[in-house]
């Protein structure tokens, strides 16, 4: 083989390559889709506990965008856990002003990871009204 017709594949080869990497090569996933993937997951192996509302907070998130956080309380085996959800994405499904201190809720938990938690979902409400 001469040196240019080296070259020249080595260059092809090195330029399919980088195609082929492009092509495949996956886009992170936002923090809105990662948060939506978990309230799937818990959707599907969650196991279901009592728990109690304690505040509705709106707050400003870093990129100026309003955050409204549901926050309560839940035991699971005897240990008590404190948690907190976004729900900004899913105002329309539940009306967040008569979420008051001390609504009794049910909490859908993680059974491996019981911190890992939430009250709402599509497709699931804890909520009782």
């Amino acid at each position: 083989m001469t040196p240019i017709q080296l070259y020249s594949l080595i260059l092809g080869g090195t330029g399919v390559l980088l195609a082929a990497y492009l092509l495949v090569r996956r886009k992170p996933k936002t923090a809105d889709a990662l948060e939506r993937e978990r309230r799937e997951m818990l959707d599907r192996i969650g196991r279901i506990t009592d728990g109690t509302v304690i505040d509705v907070q709106e707050m400003q998130s870093s990129e100026q965008k309003p955050l409204t956080l549901l926050i309560y309380h839940y035991d699971v085996a005897g240990v008590s856990y404190e948690a907190s959800q976004d729900v900004t994405y899913l105002r329309q499904l539940v009306n967040l002003h008569s979420c008051r201190l001390g609504l009794r809720t049910s909490v859908r938990y993680d059974p491996q990871n019981p911190g890992n938690s939430m009250v709402l979902s599509e497709r699931w409400m804890g909520l009782r009204q």
